[in-house]
């Protein structure tokens, strides 16, 4: 799935790292998620959202082929 997280995560000065803490998940995590090979559960990707104050779609971009 297509992303914006390391746009978000650039905006607010994070590293990856950083970010992870924040979140409780991995470093590997998060790189596999900005990458677009690992699709985040609903609850993480409710708290990724929940974290930046915008909404889920705001951050990952569903397309219908996937």
């Amino acid at each position: 799935m297509k992303n914006k997280l390391k746009i978000y995560r650039a905006m607010y000065n994070l590293t990856q790292e950083d970010l992870a803490k924040k979140l409780g998940v991995s470093r590997q995590t998060i790189i596999a998620i900005e990458k677009g090979k690992y699709d985040p559960s609903l609850k993480l990707a409710f708290k990724i959202a929940k974290f930046f104050g915008v909404k889920i779609e705001d951050i990952f971009i569903y397309e219908k082929d996937e």
